[in-house]
């Protein structure tokens, strides 16, 4: 039977934790592939996408979903995650398409 792993509620994100997470390359860079994927992704296909090793991703997927950027669905073994975008947005408007975007915009000045 699938288990949402603890995250914050929508009234009890903080704008310094959620920064805080984001101010890591390697959790950007792992929340845009979420995001990009549109939906629910496996954490296997995102390991390897992210070329981490496990714990090292599994440690930056922690971050992120303790700050409520994103929700994961145990399944067994199995990991689903995805980006809180609606949750995110309401409360902190424009907030990820800001920081993901200065982040595509870095990496293509170089």
């Amino acid at each position: 039977m699938p288990r949402t792993l603890p995250e914050p509620s929508v009234e009890s994100f903080d704008l310094t934790v959620i920064l805080s997470a984001l101010a890591d390359p390697g959790r950007r860079a792992i929340l845009k592939a979420m995001y990009q994927a549109g939906g629910p992704i496996d954490c296997a296909t995102l390991v390897e996408k992210a070329g981490l090793s496990n714990p090292a991703f599994s440690h930056h997927c922690r971050v992120l979903r303790e700050a409520g950027l994103t929700r994961t669905v145990a399944e067994g073994r199995r990991r689903v995650v995805r980006v809180r975008l609606g949750d995110v947005e309401g409360r902190f408007p424009g907030l990820l398409g800001a920081v993901l975007g200065a982040a595509e915009r870095g990496s293509s000045a170089g």
